[in-house]
């Protein structure tokens, strides 16, 4: 099992596959986000990132995230951090985990990275993933 799904189950309390997936969808994020040479940074300290994406479920952004997204335009919010939270959160509502798990992966997420890749690598992470 991949170090890092292993680190989600048992410091976020979740199933594999929720670890997957809910990785899979922050990788997806990061490769969305990220330039290809960062991007390539990550891959090269967590090699299994596509094997992640690929358990992550399609479409993220439905359910609670399209009615996040709907509310954060109706506030007059916006801006793509909010959409991106938006997105997490339908994926994540899709392996049976409310909002509030997307809060408890990006921490563990970003110690993985910071261990493996340095402070660097987990400042061009945390941007993305913490919207700094």
């Amino acid at each position: 099992m991949i170090e890092l799904v292993q680190q989600l189950i048992s410091k976020a309390g979740v199933s594999e596959e929720q670890a997957q997936g809910g990785a899979g969808l922050l990788f997806d994020l990061l490769k969305d986000k990220l330039s290809a040479d960062d991007f390539a940074q990550v891959t090269d300290v967590v090699p299994d990132v596509e094997t992640l994406i690929t358990a992550a479920p399609e479409g993220g952004g439905g359910g609670l995230g399209g009615l996040l997204s709907g509310v954060t335009s109706a506030l007059g919010l916006g801006g793509s951090q909010l959409g991106d939270l938006a997105s997490l959160a339908g994926g994540f509502s899709k392996l049976g985990l409310d909002a509030d798990m997307v809060g408890k992966f990006i921490p563990i997420v970003l110690s993985f990275v910071q261990s493996k890749g340095g402070d660097g690598l987990a400042e061009i992470v945390g941007k993305v993933l913490k919207g700094d």
